[in-house]
């Protein structure tokens, strides 16, 4: 049995600029950092002991006798890369909701990488790691989505993320005193608004034309510079806040769809209540929202937004992890038995014992 973990993700500036279709054309770069809320994924090998051969376990429940009759797409589509064919039980559990912009599908795929290569037996890199988790949703599935999820996932951390025209990357950790990312930390506020959607959806609203957004995404681009130098100055970490207010704003022009009057309503009040900037994480339309808030504002901003659910975070730096592992009886030789054999379970090989009527001369308890 493996277990992996892999965190969830608050991106500040540049996100849109890792998106294939720009960051191959113009290059890209984030600002972005995990926080200590993870995604976990449990692998397993199946005994052979059972109708199904694959049980999949995340919203839904699958049970499946071959990796083509899973409906989960991340799922389906990794066990066919790796061609595995073994039988194996998979659990999803999240310290957050899917659909919420905090990065979750990406920290799924990423944790569901990491823990079938452990699973077969191999040790992977971090770089690896997200680049397989990049080619599986952008190449074999198709989504609409960027790069800076998976790399996030897979490494963890505080860092400046350059995405090449070539199509690879750099991730350079962020290198600040303790104080002064402990001082971001504490000034900045994590609300969940409630409202779910696909990212790749929202995406694709302004993606399949992202040539028509160059301004914006220049713009914001040049904001992770400016980002990191309000880092690393020695003044106020307000100018942050001012720097996420217009990013939003220029976030909002992308799309009709990226906010809509609930979020509008929701950042209002966290800028009366003293919030000095914010941002919908992720691609828009939903899920979670952040807030640049200066200590003493925090209670009244709170305040404000009591309907919503805050929810407290630190940074993290640990990345996707494999937290367990625990070899088992090797069950290859039965589960190769088994697929050779008809597909049939108790009910079909003895009928009787499986009805209200007991086996000929056998007495009932």
């Amino acid at each position: 049995m493996v277990i992996s973990r892999s965190p969830y993700r608050i991106s500040f500036f540049g996100g849109g600029t890792d998106y294939p279709a720009w960051y191959r054309e113009n290059g890209g770069a984030v600002l972005a950092t995990t926080i200590d809320k993870y995604c976990f994924i449990t692998c397993r090998y199946l005994p052979p002991f059972f109708e199904h051969r694959l049980r999949v376990v995340y919203s839904k429940i699958e049970d499946c006798h071959s990796a083509a009759e899973v409906q989960h797409p991340v799922v389906r589509t990794v066990l066919g890369m790796l061609g595995v064919e073994r039988g194996l039980e998979i659990h999803h559990d999240g310290d957050l909701p899917a659909r919420s912009g905090m990065g979750s599908s990406s920290a799924f795929t990423v944790g569901f990488l990491h823990a079938m290569s452990a699973l077969l037996g191999h040790m992977t890199s971090r770089t690896q790691l997200a680049r397989d988790a990049i080619h599986v949703e952008q190449d074999l599935i198709g989504e609409t989505v960027g790069a800076q999820d998976q790399t996030l996932a897979a490494f963890g951390g505080f860092n400046f993320i350059e995405f090449r025209r070539d199509g690879s990357f750099r991730v350079e950790p962020v290198t600040l005193p303790r104080e002064r990312l402990e001082e971001l930390n504490d000034s900045l506020m994590l609300f969940y608004t409630g409202l779910r959607r696909t990212a790749s959806e929202v995406a694709a609203s302004y993606v399949t034309d992202i040539g028509a957004r160059t301004k914006q995404l220049s713009r914001m681009r040049q904001m992770v510079d400016e980002g990191l130098s309000i880092l690393a100055g020695k003044g106020s970490l307000d100018g942050f806040g001012d720097l996420l207010d217009e990013a939003w704003r220029l976030k909002r022009s992308l799309s009709g769809v990226v906010s809509n009057s609930q979020v509008d309503q929701i950042y209002a009040e966290a800028r009366r209540g003293g919030a000095l900037g914010g941002k919908l994480l992720g691609a828009g339309g939903g899920g979670f929202v952040a807030f640049y808030v200066p200590p003493g504002c925090r209670q009244q901003v709170r305040e404000r937004l009591r309907n919503l659910l805050w929810v407290p975070f630190r940074f993290d730096a640990s990345g996707s992890q494999i937290i367990f592992y625990s070899p088992q009886q090797d069950y290859a030789e039965l589960d190769r038995a088994r697929s050779a054999q008809p597909t049939h379970g108790f009910r079909e090989a003895f009928p009787a014992a499986a009805s209200d009527q007991p086996l000929s001369g056998m007495p009932r308890n």
